[in-house]
Order: structure tokens, then sequence, then C-alpha cells
């Protein structure tokens, strides 16, 4: 399956993609490593011998994005590990065995494999934190600690959150003007959007991937709720940063956090892209979850 609709609009991601990367102010290598599933593409920043942080985006997004406000404090502590998920818009290549059979679990494995990493500390936003619970559920002696930005949990059972995406999203992701655009990143953000809307290269680079992914590319990744004695299998490993202005927060996801008495920090003036509106509070308090017993 194409990841872009187009020759041209891949061309145009990928090089905002580059320039969004020389804005992480930090030394940063680039490599592919081969899954079962297709070659997956990791950015990796800071000193080889800190501790090992793995990352995870969200849909429709990449590392490059992710991580532009975060990068340069965490490589200060940890050796970073920014995964492009595999059918994302991101530069990971899937092969002829990505389909159906896709596994989530199984892919990260053979990421961890090919790092030659046996542990580390992992976080991810939105779906990002789904893949990091996930993992952390199946795979807990690999996982020391996880923490999932602007995420909650989905009960074993429950609707599809794809039909809260599409609530949300639409119509500005369908007629992606400059004007919807930044329509869109204003009801996705808190009172902070300007971190977006007023960088350009970033307003360029989303406005691009909303023109030109293939959002059916990630098609593949199946999203399985949580039963309680799983989210308690994983309750003393796992913590949640959120901002209450969080349009996926308020449609519920805040309710679930509290219901089932999860760790979490809620942050009341941020939105769902909260590691970059409040990038200097996240990144502190990333690094103290992680290296603070």
């Amino acid at each position: 399956m194409k990841k872009y609709r187009s020759e041209k609009a891949g061309q145009t991601i990928l090089q905002t993609y580059d320039l969004l990367l020389k804005e992480w102010h930090t030394p940063f290598q680039e490599q592919d490593i081969p899954t079962r599933y297709g070659t997956t593409h990791v950015i990796t920043a800071g000193n080889e011998n800190a501790p090992a942080l793995l990352l995870f985006h969200g849909v429709g997004d990449d590392s490059a994005l992710m991580w532009i406000y975060n990068a340069a404090h965490l490589a200060k502590f940890f050796r970073l590990y920014a995964v492009d998920t595999l059918g994302g818009p991101g530069k990971s290549v899937p092969g002829a065995a990505y389909g159906k059979n896709f596994d989530d679990v199984i892919w990260i494995d053979d990421v961890f494999a090919g790092l030659k990493l046996e542990s580390a500390f992992v976080a991810g936003v939105s779906h990002g934190a789904y893949m990091t619970k996930l993992y952390a559920l199946h795979r807990p002696e690999k996982v020391k600690k996880a923490l999932c930005i602007s995420s909650s949990v989905i009960e074993k059972g429950a609707p599809s959150p794809m039909m809260e995406m599409m609530k949300i999203f639409l119509p500005e992701a369908l007629f992606p003007t400059k004007k919807n655009t930044l329509r869109l990143l204003r009801k996705l953000s808190g009172d902070h959007s300007e971190v977006f809307t007023h960088h350009p290269l970033i307003l360029a680079h989303y406005q691009a991937l909303l023109r030109g992914f293939n959002n059916m590319a990630m098609g593949f990744h199946q999203v399985d709720g949580f039963t309680k004695e799983e989210i308690d299998r994983i309750r003393g490993k796992i913590y949640f940063l959120v901002g209450e202005k969080d349009p996926f927060q308020i449609r519920g996801g805040k309710k679930k956090l509290l219901d089932y008495q999860l760790p979490a920090l809620f942050y009341p003036d941020a939105g769902h892209g909260l590691n970059h509106e409040l990038a200097e509070k996240i990144n502190q308090k990333i690094t103290e979850y992680f290296l603070n017993e």
C-alpha cells in the first residue's frame, strides 16, 4: 500500500521532514533497521552510554515533527531512539509482509533487536502512547518505565477510536487549505497553538501531511482495548501526561484515567500537542520521571 498520494506529495513531506530535523538543535544520526515487516527508520541522538529512551509518535505525523521541541533537552540525559512508525508518513518503508497479519509487538521486538537493546525507557504520544502501553503489557521485561503523553486507556470492546478521531479532525482534514490547517491545529491545541501556527516550517510540514499522506497505510495497526486485569498489570509501570483542553480528553479520555485511578498529571491550559505546547515543562517532567526513583 502506498504511503503517499503521489510521488510529488511524498517528496514534499520528506523535504520538510529533513528541514525539521535541522531544527532539533542537537547532533543526530539516522539509521534504517530491518524488520520482518519492512525497514524501520530511527533517529538517534544523545550519548551512547546514557540510558536508552525509545520514542513513538502519533498517527499521521512523524518523528521529525513530534520531537522538534524535545530532542535537544532529552539528548542531554538519554540515548534517544525516535522511531518512525511503519506505515506512517516518515521514512520507514513497509515491506511485502506489512499487511493484515502485522503485529505491533513483534515489530517493536525487531526494532529492539536491531538496536541491540535488551531494555529501555519508552515514551509515546497519542497512538504512540497506545503502542507504549501495549508493549509494556506484553514485554514488561523490556520496558523499564513507560510514559504516555496525550493519551488515555481504551477498554476492551469499546468502539474504535477512529470514530472519535474523525469527529475531531473533520471537516478540516478533508480540505487542507492553509486556513483549515490553522483551524485544525487550533482545535487540537490549548492556549499555546502558536507553537504550531507561528512556526512556518511546522505549518508547511503539517499541511503537506494532511494533503499528501495516505492514512489508509496505517490501517494495519489494529487498536485493541485493554481489560481491567491488563490495565492493572501495567499500572505500576505507566504514567500519563495530558492536557485538559485536549479534545480527546474532553470526549472521555480524562474520565477513564480518573475512573481507573491511573497515575496522571493534568495540564489545564494544554491540548493534544502537549509536548509541543508546554515543551519546557514536559521535557523536565520526562527527565524527572525516568531518572528519579
